[in-house]
């Protein structure tokens, strides 16, 4: 699908995202980041880029677009445009098919952008791990999401729409992070295969759970507050899944 720039502008939302099937990055380093995963996933390699003057010098791979910094900030988002913004194709981070020995992370309900780029981030860090969001979490696609990422986006295979309910379907180890199970340092946890983390403010129902067969862990804390952010359970989570992996 060819889009004019008026459509472009137009992937600030969700809607028109899902109904173009594009999603914008925009900045050098997201640009960098798209670039380096392209070498690595051809679907990437569609994207296009839109530059001003600025970047007339960029080498890239990607067909490129040059228009004026008045056009630029149509399309952006942010307050001062860079002058470099990649429309990418959903589609090319959607349909990435399972590997060997992948994990699988699964957010239900998760809301703030910036707690699901900084996951994102982990995920990519660390490697080899999948994130399924349930519905009615917040649109990986989000700029916002995508900003904070910091371009993990590319690297991490995505699946959204994901039932709470369907996972037993493909997992038959699931685990999840409750105040009084066992703890995360042990052996044990880094033997299931999907690993299920709540929403911010109202977790998972304890039903649900229950339904899932999932094994409670916990991360053991003083004691002070009653919880950690979500972002930062994901990570500690994530960290004990490679030590010593």
């Amino acid at each position: 699908m060819r889009l004019n720039l008026d459509d472009i502008k137009k992937l600030q939302q969700k809607k028109y995202r899902s109904e173009f099937g594009f999603f914008l990055a925009e900045g050098e380093h997201l640009v960098q980041e798209l670039e380096k995963a392209a070498q690595h996933n051809e679907a990437l390699q569609s994207s296009e880029l839109y530059i001003t003057e600025r970047y007339e010098h960029w080498r890239t791979d990607l067909k490129t677009h040059l228009i004026s910094a008045k056009q630029m900030a149509q399309i952006s988002d942010t307050t001062t445009p860079q002058g470099i913004i990649a429309l990418v194709p959903m589609s090319a981070l959607l349909a990435t098919p399972p590997t060997a020995r992948e994990r699988t992370i699964y957010l239900h309900e998760i809301q703030d952008p910036g707690n699901l780029g900084t996951v994102l981030r982990t995920l990519a860090w660390f490697g080899n791990i999948r994130c399924l969001l349930s519905p009615d979490s917040v649109d990986p696609f989000n700029p916002k999401v995508v900003r904070a990422s910091m371009g993990a986006i590319f690297h991490v295979p995505v699946e959204v729409d994901v039932a709470l309910e369907l996972l037993t379907e493909r997992f038959s180890r699931i685990a999840c992070l409750d105040m009084e199970g066992s703890s995360v340092s042990a052996a044990a946890f880094r033997k299931f295969d999907c690993y299920v983390f709540g929403n911010e403010a109202r977790g998972i129902p304890r039903t649900a759970l229950e339904n899932l067969g999932a094994q409670p862990f916990a991360i053991a804390g003083s004691g002070v507050i009653e919880s950690l952010n979500l972002a930062s359970v994901v990570n500690m989570c994530v960290y004990e899944l490679n030590r010593n992996s």
